[in-house]
């Protein structure tokens, strides 16, 4: 059987790899926030042009804190049936029902016209992908929610660099998130990252990574 790769991931010089890791032995610090962590936050925020981030452990990852730190804690999230499992098994391992929108056929992203009937009094969430890049009809997703009073998640895995109005497609809904899983644009072989637009849902994204330990 031939294998054929869908991607494949782009590693740097070996040498170049071992100096970080030089790096981290002589720091001594494996976890908890290590320096490296925190100056590819600040690169990352730079190149973004985002105000906020937050590294996590992967994409799936990222996804259940965003509806943990939301408050989301059961109800149903409208989502697309267009994107990796993890969209929504996330929001079932975080004890919520998916709703299933359908999409555009043009950009295979949530077809917001079709967002608003599937709303009920048990809706909390729109969780939509930006698909290959293209955004999600941001404004529309963003009115019916303000609307129906709904919390706005924005799964971003395939949007790095990907700008819309002038701006990181990042930078909207009430939080987004992208995957550094290998696979992507950009990786660091797993990894993910949450980016809110509130400063103190920010504040409880950091207090669900570390476990409710205070930040100062």
């Amino acid at each position: 059987m031939t294998r054929i790769n869908v991607t494949r991931t782009f590693l740097p010089p070996m040498e170049e790899y071992e100096e970080y890791l030089k790096k981290i032995w002589e720091s001594g610090q494996l976890t908890n926030q290590g320096p490296l962590v925190l100056d590819l936050q600040e690169k990352l925020k730079k190149h973004l042009n985002v105000d906020d981030m937050h590294f996590v452990t992967n994409g799936t990852i990222a996804l259940q804190v965003a509806i943990e730190a939301l408050g989301i804690e059961e109800g149903e999230i409208i989502t697309t049936p267009f994107s990796y499992v993890a969209t929504t098994s996330a929001i079932l391992w975080q004890r919520c029902k998916p709703v299933f929108v359908d999409i555009e056929p043009d950009t295979f992203c949530i077809d917001a016209d079709k967002i608003e009937g599937a709303i009920t009094d048990k809706t909390k969430a729109i969780l939509a992908v930006h698909v290959f890049g293209f955004p999600c009809d941001i404004e529309k997703i963003e009115e019916i929610a303000k609307r129906h009073n709904l919390k706005v998640i924005f799964d971003g895995a395939h949007s790095f660099g990907a700008k819309y109005k002038g701006k990181s497609l990042l930078s909207y809904g009430d939080i987004s998130m992208c995957s550094f899983h290998s696979t992507k644009l950009f990786h660091t072989i797993e990894g993910g990252c949450i980016i809110a637009k509130d400063p103190e849902i920010s504040r409880k994204i950091e207090l669900v990574k570390r476990f409710g330990h205070d930040l100062d």
